[in-house]
Formats: C-alpha cells, structure tokens, sequence
C-alpha cells in the first residue's frame, strides 16, 4: 500500500508544506511542572474518560523531546505543527514561567537547527484551571487574558517561529465543552454554547492585533474544524435540516472570522443562548488572516425533524475509523470547494487530517494498511480541491504519535507512530513510512509514483 498522486499534481511540488502534528496536552506530560489544566480536572472526575486515563505522563514528551524530533526529521518533513501550553508558560499573575518557556525554546531552536518550520498553536483546550475557576469561556475576561498570555510568549519567543495559530477548533471548546460536556470542562448547558463560542472567537481577535504588533513576520491566523453537512435526501426539508445544522457547527465560525458578521441563524436563537455581543467586537474579530487552517476528518448526514429541527443520521453501512467516524473522502473536496466559493479566503493548511485505527503490533511493525489508504484518498481528495482553484498550500498529517485522545483516553490510536506506553518506545508505522517516502519523493528525478487505486 502506497500513497499515490497524479505526477502532475501541485501537491507533489517541492514547495508544497508537508508536515505532521500534535499538541501538548495529548503528548506532554510533565504535569508536576505546569499548572493544573481544565483537562487535568476533568480526567480527574469519575466516569468522564472512557478508560479513566489522565495526561500526567502521556507520551512522556515533556522528557522526551530531543528524541521525538531526531524522530520527526527522520520522516523528511518540512514542518512541525505543536501547541503551547498555557499552564506550563505562564503563572498565576500572568507572568512568565521561565522554565517552561525554556522547554519550548529549545524545542523551537532545535527545529530551526534541523531546517523544520515551527507551526505554533497558542491555545489547544487545555485553559488554566484557575481561570477557568472564574468562568473560563463563559467569562469575556478570559478572552483579555489570552491576549496578555500571546502577548508575554510571542515576545519571548522572538524569531523562532514560522506561523502561529491562535486557536484550535473553536468549535469543541465551545460545544463540546460548555454545550455537550463531553469534553473540559464538562458543563452541559444549551444557553452555553453560543457565549463561550463569541468569547473564543474575541480571544482570536485581540490574539491577532498582537501577533501583528508583535511578530509581523510571522504566518499568522486560526485553525477550524469543519464537518461538512450533507441532507439525507434532496428534499427541501432535508435540505433546509443540513443547511440549519451546518450554521451551528460550521458557519457560526468562520462566517465572524471572515466577514465580521454570525450566521443569520442568530436572529433565531432564544435570547437566553445569544451571546453578548459589545460594540466593537465583531471588528475584532474580523482581523485580515495570513492562512486559515482546516481541520477534516468526517462528514454528517441530516434529516428533517419537526421537533429538533434536524437530526443526525448514522450511515450504518458505510466505511468508519475506530472513533465510528464515516470515511467520506469526497467530503473533502466539497467542504474545500464549498468555502472557496463562499468567502475570499487566505491560503489554506491542512492542520489536521487522520484516522483512528484499532493498531496491533506484530514482529515489532504495525501494517496499518487503512490508514495509508485514508492518507492516499483524502490527498487524492485534495488534489481535486486544489485543481477547482482552491489554494492550499500545506498538509499536516495527523497525527505523529499515538497519544491521549481526550475523552477516549488511550483508547483510540491517530499516529503515524505506534506508542507503547508502558515503556514508550516509539516504532514508525507503515502508514508513517509510506508518508515519509511520499514526501521524499518531491523533486526527484524519478517521477512521483503514478496515481493507483488505493
């Protein structure tokens, strides 16, 4: 099994961005050295994480660093998408901790060294406890103390970096956090939703005036997730159900983002789930981006349902990853093409693409062939996209290592690299060689290898 594109393809082109990705509280550890975090509270309540699993010691990254980069440039890849943590880089007053800057300035000086772009990620869910112990999302302040935060690490860490991204998938923090509760901090409040959603979102905003001020050289902008929202059948109803269900998930994030305005789905909400929008914010958060990160994985099908307005319908027959997610790569293609004809958007990255697989480990090698065929369609996906004039520009595979999965724990395995965690050794998978040799490939005499079916 290969990953295999047309020759021709921009996507085979020396200059195109591959990479892979991970964040911090999936991989770190070292939690004696931070802060605690919403999710060390949440891991902490009973019955929250399916195999009542934590993230103190995770992939152990925290002390391991030095040795999952030699690892990460032995892939060959041209980047590095990582995320800060908030609780290890800054105390309780705001002020920096120096030891945790220290660690993620060595990790930023050593890609340097090894020629990999650093893609930072300022906030990837794991808030400070004690922020969140004064309303967290749910407080505006916590949108002007993520700013103080981004404000004291982008000065400390001057040049190093290549891009940053404010936040990763505004979407789960807000929903699935404060809505659903099926993720940190676990509060499952409809009225929530919405107002956690506008105070993430101003966060973004106020992130962006000082990564203009502070690192104007940077490739600056936001990271969003998008399950593209498809009708059960191609009746109005079906199609108005998808439609209204796309504005909450989808839309109701980019729309502010790109053009400065919600959904007009807004008017509709009960006022007891609108958030409280003050002058000037709408402004704020409407800041020029230098790319957009788009996050794939599934797509959704909806229905017409008179007394929720839409319903989920599970697609029982078709193909699924170990987290029950539909493999739907023509999904892809829709969602890239659907934005690119809705908003003017900055280039794109990829900043997450992956599946979960049920891994097992035989003669010291994982033949995760599924995987390597779900890489192979959704580049293939891509492609397409691409040649409908979508432009992207980079692609990051995730993810690297095998890690915590937030509600799932260790259960569900995403990496390209198998983890043992009881004595964490790492062993490349061949979806992970097979992405190395496809990267490699780019720019060699020998012609890409030619597009087969997967």
């Amino acid at each position: 099994m290969t990953i295999s594109l047309p020759t021709t393809s921009p996507l085979c082109s020396p200059s195109f961005v591959y990479g892979v990705a991970t964040s911090s509280f999936q991989i770190e550890g070292g939690a004696s050295e931070r802060l605690p975090s919403i999710w060390d509270t949440f891991c902490d309540t009973p019955g929250k994480v399916l195999d009542g699993s934590n993230g103190a010691v995770a992939c152990n990254h925290f002390e391991l660093w030095e040795q999952d980069l030699d690892l990460i440039d032995s892939l060959g890849v041209d980047a590095y998408r990582f995320s800060i943590s908030w609780p290890r880089v800054v105390n309780q007053q705001g002020e920096l901790n120096q030891a945790g800057i220290d660690f993620y300035i060595g990790i930023l000086d050593r890609l340097n060294d090894k020629g990999i772009k650093p893609f930072v990620t300022l906030y990837h869910w794991d808030l400070p406890q004690h922020l969140e112990d004064k309303g967290g999302w749910l407080n505006r302040q916590t949108a002007y103390d993520f700013r103080d935060y981004v404000d004291v690490v982008t000065k400390a860490f001057g040049e190093r970096v290549h891009s940053y991204a404010t936040l990763n998938e505004p979407f789960c923090s807000a929903y699935l956090g404060y809505e659903a509760g099926i993720h940190a901090p676990g509060l499952a409040c409809k009225t929530y939703g919405k107002k956690a959603a506008h105070h993430l979102l101003l966060a973004h905003g106020l992130a962006m005036q000082v990564l203009q001020k502070n690192s104007p050289n940077t490739e600056n902008g936001i990271v969003l997730n998008f399950t593209p929202c498809y009708p059960e059948s191609d009746s109005s109803a079906d199609r108005e159900a998808a439609n209204i269900a796309d504005a909450h998930f989808n839309d109701w994030y980019i729309r502010p983002v790109m053009t400065g305005v919600y959904p007009d789905l807004i008017e509709q909400l009960p006022s007891s789930e609108k958030p409280e929008i003050q002058p000037g914010d709408m402004d704020i958060i409407n800041q020029p981006l230098d790319f957009m990160g788009v996050n794939y994985y599934t797509r959704a099908v909806y229905r017409c349902d008179d007394e929720h307005t839409f319903v989920l319908v599970p697609q029982d027959d078709a193909p699924k990853t170990d987290m029950g997610w539909e493999i739907y790569p023509q999904a892809f293609t829709d969602l890239l093409v659907d934005l690119h004809k809705r908003y003017t958007l900055p280039p794109i990255y990829i900043t997450e693409n992956g599946i979960a697989e049920a891994d097992t480990m035989s003669q010291g090698a994982v033949n995760d062939r599924t995987r390597t065929a779900y890489y192979s369609q959704h580049l293939n996906a891509l492609h397409a996209a691409i040649l409908q004039g979508v432009d992207v520009v980079g692609y990051f595979a995730w993810s690297l290592l095998d890690n915590f999965e937030w509600a799932e724990g260790y259960e569900k395995r995403f990496g390209i690299v198998h983890v043992d965690y009881d004595t964490q050794k790492r062993t490349i998978k061949d979806s992970g060689l097979s992405y190395s040799h496809f990267i490699n490939q780019r720019g060699d005499s020998a012609p890409i290898s030619a597009k087969e079916p997967c």
